[in-house]
């Protein structure tokens, strides 16, 4: 198997396209080269077989949609309210929403995980770890609300996602933003009523 791994990185990335815009059957070596525009057979040269292909574009697909540094030290600053917490979740939106591919092939990955285990513990892994990070995140924020509402958003915010990527006619940029503000709302309504 080669080595440099910014060929590797824009293969995987290449792979993401593929997969977003073909689905699981259209990934295949010759295609990801033709997106890469490599010669032909590059991509076999860096990858053992097309599980190999699958469980790598798995953990790049997260790389690409975490936050960057800059993005979380701008998610401490200023009040830490309701307000604030249905801010980060429009931010979160729109940061996804702007790599759909690589969401879309996610949803691919996913799919295609109920046939390929390697695959399935991969991002089994790579999902709960986002999640616990969130958890954590949230934990120290000083944002309302609880690990329950953490995990409640990144429920309902993962299908509002799905519906703007797959269906975008069904809500409106108005209904979405009511949307997500809605959700945070009851959310912390929610928790407060438990605490009280």
């Amino acid at each position: 198997m080669r080595k440099n791994p910014e060929r590797r990185q824009a293969l995987i990335d290449a792979a993401i396209e593929v997969l977003a815009r073909e689905g699981a059957r259209g990934l295949t070596f010759r295609a990801v080269d033709a997106e890469a525009a490599v010669p032909p057979g590059t991509a076999s040269n860096y990858f053992a077989n097309r599980d190999d292909l699958f469980t790598q574009v798995g953990g790049r697909i997260y790389e690409r949609l975490l936050p960057d540094d800059a993005t979380i030290l701008r998610s401490r600053e200023g009040v830490q309210d309701e307000a604030r917490y249905a801010e980060l979740m429009h931010e979160l939106l729109a940061r996804v929403s702007a790599f759909g591919s690589g969401y879309l092939a996610l949803l691919e990955l996913r799919l295609e995980s109920t046939r390929r285990p390697e695959l399935r513990a991969v991002l089994t892994k790579r999902i709960r770890e986002d999640i616990d990070a969130n958890i954590g995140h949230h934990a120290v924020s000083g944002l309302p609300g609880d690990s329950t509402s953490v995990v409640l958003l990144y429920l309902a915010l993962n299908w509002l996602i799905l519906e703007r990527l797959t269906l975008p006619g069904i809500f409106t940029e108005e209904e979405t933003r009511e949307l997500v503000d809605a959700a945070v709302r009851r959310m912390m309504s929610a928790d407060r009523a438990g605490q009280g």
